[in-house]
C-alpha cells in the first residue's frame, strides 16, 4: 500500500491515457494515493510543442478527478519540470501563478539534446555522454531549485548504447556526490523511480548505490513513483519496494501536499 507520485496522463505529450484510467489502475492495485506529474518541457529540441502543458486546463481536470474519486482514492496535483538553466525565470513564473502539491525537477534535455535519442551519443564515448548528463544536473540545480525532488537522477542510462552494463555509481561518484550534497544542502529530495525495471535495467533510477549514498550523506526525502504513462505501468514493480527501501537504509518514504513533505512509515 504505497503512494505512486510520479505518473503521466494525456496532458503529457508522450501519453494518451486518461486521468480516470490511471486512477482506476491505482485503485485496482490498492495504492494509498497517487500524484499526477505531467510533463512541462519548454524549449524541447526538434519538437518544441511536444511537452508543452496547458496548466489551466490541467489544473481544472485534476481537480475534477480529485472530486470524482474523493471517496475512493486520494489524488494530488503535481508537475514534472524539464529543467534547463535558461528556463529558471519561466519556471518560477509558472509556480507563482499555479499551485501544485508536488514539483519534480528533471533533466530531459542536455545542452540542446535529449539522451533518449541516439544522436546524443554519436562521436564520443558512452562514459563521456553519461558524465555530461550528470554535469548538466549540477548546472540545473545551480540555476534553479524551486522543486521538491530531483527526478530519476541517472535517467541517461535508460537509453545509452549499453544502458547500464558498464555503468556504476563508483565510476561517477565524484560528480554524483556533489549533486547529492547540493540537494541535501538545499533541503531537496530525490526519487526512487521504478521505471528502470520496465526499461530492462534490473534496477530503479537512480540505482541502489546512489539511493544508499544519498541516505549516508544525510538525505531524508525520498519519493516513490513508477513514471507510468499507461494504466498497466501504474505502481510498476512496487512489490520490490519493501526490500529495496530497507536495503538502501530507508524505513519511510515521502509524499508532498501543498509543497510540504509528509513522511510515511513503510510499516504503516
Amino acid at each position: 500500500m504505497f503512494w505512486d507520485v510520479h505518473m503521466h496522463c494525456s496532458f503529457s505529450g508522450d501519453s494518451d491515457s486518461s486521468p480516470e484510467s490511471m486512477a482506476e489502475a491505482a485503485i485496482s492495485k490498492r495504492l494509498r494515493g497517487i500524484c499526477f506529474t505531467d510533463h512541462l518541457d519548454y524549449d524541447y529540441p526538434n519538437d518544441p510543442d511536444l511537452f508543452l502543458l496547458n496548466p489551466e486546463k490541467y489544473e481544472q481536470k485534476i481537480y475534477q478527478v480529485q472530486e470524482t474519486y474523493s471517496s475512493r482514492l486520494p489524488i494530488l496535483h503535481g508537475i514534472e519540470l524539464g529543467l534547463q538553466p535558461h528556463l529558471a525565470g519561466k519556471h518560477e513564473q509558472l509556480l507563482q501563478q499555479y499551485k501544485f502539491d508536488f514539483v519534480i525537477g528533471s533533466s530531459h534535455v542536455v545542452h540542446g539534446m535529449d539522451p533518449y535519442y541516439s544522436s546524443f551519443y554519436e562521436g564520443r564515448s558512452e562514459e563521456a555522454a553519461y558524465l555530461e548528463y550528470f554535469e548538466s544536473i549540477l548546472e540545473n540545480i545551480r540555476a534553479y531549485h524551486n522543486f521538491d525532488v530531483y527526478g530519476h537522477i541517472d535517467y541517461v542510462v535508460r537509453y545509452g548504447p549499453n544502458k547500464n552494463t558498464f555503468y556504476s555509481y563508483k565510476k561517477y561518484s565524484e560528480i554524483i556526490d556533489e549533486i547529492l550534497k547540493k540537494l541535501i544542502l538545499l533541503g531537496k529530495g530525490i526519487e526512487l523511480n521504478t521505471a528502470g525495471f520496465k526499461y530492462g535495467l534490473n534496477h530503479p533510477n537512480p540505482c541502489e548505490e546512489i539511493l544508499k549514498r544519498y541516505r549516508e550523506l544525510g538525505g531524508e526525502i525520498l519519493t516513490i513513483g513508477a513514471d507510468g504513462h499507461k494504466p498497466e505501468h501504474v505502481a510498476y514493480d512496487f512489490d520490490k519496494l519493501p526490500q529495496l527501501l530497507d536495503t538502501c537504509g530507508f524505513s519511510y518514504y515521502t509524499i508532498f501536499k501543498n509543497r510540504r513533505p509528509e513522511f510515511i512509515s513503510i510499516d504503516s
